[in-house]
């Protein structure tokens, strides 16, 4: 990848390139168990970062304790410019099942439990995973589990605060109890909820992280997106990237996958700039589902 400002965003004390990687998918099917294969899962990951990729973004319940420890026999010790983002709020059942572990005790013992798998004395940035609705936010407050992380800030445990799946109303409570340098709920190209929130947080200088860019476990699917990719010359993956990059300057994205090919794929994105007709077709998509344009920050 190659580097320049509109390819970086600060966030906590880093600047961090904006494409990462999202350590999800390693772990076996369901993000539960081991992965189907090992050599490959710390092939991605050292291909990753020998790329250019300084910024991951991983969670001791993926596996559960899977992909932390991946991260650790394949980087450790880690590069001085890497930046890992790690996530807590909830656990995992025998039957796979993901259940919120939202109490205080329930949050300290998950930091530690990444701090031990990822093998640090500190975290660089802790999202707090409100469960909500699943992959939506719901109301509520979260001032408790906000305020658990921030006294492990204060010891030392945690460089910076993050959250996850919230709303506009949950940041602004959280902001009162300590500063969060970053969001990450679902948007994609498809799924636009998010448009305003991402305006005022680009204001603030708060980085927003895209979870699902490509649909998750659902993976995007729009004739329009593969006619606009037929006619760049890149794929519809390629292109659901790329415009999430041109949507916003604070639009950090984490794709994740399994394979050396698709990290490649994702990878190259990056270097696609989408040209005004592309632009303007994919807002078919918006007009589609009845929703107003996005504000743009070319």
């Amino acid at each position: 990848m190659t580097e320049n400002r509109r390819e970086t965003f600060r966030l906590g004390e880093r600047t961090i390139r904006r494409m990462g990687y999202g350590a999800m998918q390693l772990a076996g099917p369901g993000v539960f168990g081991p992965p189907k294969d090992h050599a490959t899962a710390l092939a991605v990951l050292r291909e990753a970062v020998a790329s250019g990729v300084n910024h991951i973004d991983t969670s001791d319940f993926y596996g559960p304790h899977v992909t932390n420890r991946l991260i650790r026999e394949a980087l450790f010790p880690y590069a001085d410019d890497l930046v890992i983002v790690t996530k807590v709020g909830a656990v995992r059942g025998a039957d796979a099942s993901w259940n919120p572990a939202q109490s205080p005790a329930e949050l300290t013992q998950a930091v530690h439990d990444n701090l031990r798998n990822l093998g640090v004395d500190a975290l660089e940035i802790v999202n707090l995973r409100v469960m909500g609705r699943v992959h939506e936010p719901s109301e509520g407050s979260i001032a408790a589990q906000f305020s658990a992380l921030a006294a492990l800030q204060r010891q030392g445990l945690i460089r910076h605060l993050g959250l996850s799946n919230v709303t506009t109303a949950q940041i602004a409570e959280a902001s009162a109890i300590a500063p969060v340098v970053c969001v990450q709920n679902n948007y994609n190209v498809i799924h636009r909820d998010d448009d305003t929130l991402i305006d005022q947080l680009a204001a603030r200088n708060i980085a927003y992280v895209p979870f699902f860019p490509l649909g998750g476990f659902t993976p995007l699917q729009s004739s329009t997106l593969s006619h606009v990719a037929a006619r760049v010359g890149a794929t519809a993956r390629q292109v659901a990237l790329a415009w999430l990059l041109q949507r916003s300057p604070n639009i950090l994205l984490i794709p994740g996958t399994s394979s050396l090919g698709h990290l490649r794929e994702n990878l190259a994105a990056a270097e696609l700039t989408l040209p005004e007709p592309a632009l303007s077709a994919l807002e078919a998509i918006r007009t589609e589902a009845g929703n107003p344009p996005p504000a743009r920050h070319d």
